[in-house]
């Protein structure tokens, strides 16, 4: 059973993301399953840190990323998520290709909400794992 309270398409997605971080970085959001949402990014200069390996900040940007577009789906009209605290483990480097992160729900409240992220490479080796925690406010 899904748990979206509403789902973007992928155009509206790729509209509203437009001119961001996340357009820069060239994520994108591949699949929207019932209770996960993954994206991709690729490793290029974009997202790469001097020594040529993924970015931890570009991991981390990618982790906040897909988790506040799941949290915002399962929100009802009327409210809004801001993310308040992010961490992430970093297990593995990666210097070409794409990564994909997958983010699903720990915890969906009235007032907070806390989302696993799990970042892979092209092999499905895990890169890094992180912790997102969105507040929810009614919309202004």
């Amino acid at each position: 059973m899904a748990i979206w309270k509403s789902k973007f398409s992928f155009e509206e997605i790729e509209r509203r993301s437009k001119n961001t971080l996340p357009a820069h970085l060239g994520m994108r959001i591949t699949e929207i399953g019932d209770d996960y949402v993954k994206a991709t990014m690729p490793v290029d200069d974009r997202t790469k840190q001097p020594l040529g390996r993924l970015h931890g900040g570009a991991s981390v940007a990618l982790a906040e990323s897909v988790g506040s577009l799941g949290a915002h789906m399962t929100l009802e009209p009327g409210f809004i998520c801001v993310g308040i605290e992010i961490n992430a483990n970093h297990i593995r480097s990666v210097r070409q290709g794409l990564v994909t992160g997958v983010a699903k729900p720990l915890h969906i409240g009235h007032s907070t909400q806390i989302w696993d992220v799990r970042i892979y490479d092209e092999d499905d080796n895990i890169v890094c794992v992180s912790r997102l925690t969105m507040a929810i406010f009614k919309s202004p």
